[in-house]
């Protein structure tokens, strides 16, 4: 999926509605979610197929994305961690640690990524 811009929007999984922040940027994918407490809801990098978590506050549940938002893999990464890129990935969604399971989010689900200008459905 070509032309994401930075900016806010809601995360469907299932019945569940996420708030999401999209960093499409290089600045805003570079900064993340470094020097937060925490997230509410989740935020999406893009283009992405890898995080790392130096120098983050909390532990995360990263998701890792293929091209039409289909959640390859689920993991959760302690601060300090360096995850290795997933070769399919084009997209990778983070969130505190536990979050998705709470949504129902795991391996095989798709995602609706409802955005200003834009409906994109996994």
């Amino acid at each position: 999926m070509a032309n994401w811009r930075d900016g806010e929007g809601i995360l469907t999984v299932g019945a569940v509605a996420v708030p999401l922040e999209v960093a499409a940027s290089y600045k805003a994918r570079t900064r993340g979610l470094l020097g937060r407490d925490g997230i509410d809801g989740a935020m999406l990098l893009t283009p992405a197929a890898s995080v790392h978590t130096f120098r983050m506050r909390f532990a995360i549940d990263v998701a890792y994305l293929g091209r039409d938002l289909d959640v390859l893999a689920v993991v959760t990464m302690a601060p300090g961690r360096l995850g290795l890129p997933r070769l399919r990935s084009r997209h990778v969604l983070e969130a505190e640690a536990g979050a998705m399971a709470g949504w129902g989010l795991r391996a095989g689900t798709a995602l609706k990524v409802d955005v200003p200008g834009r409906l994109t459905r996994g």
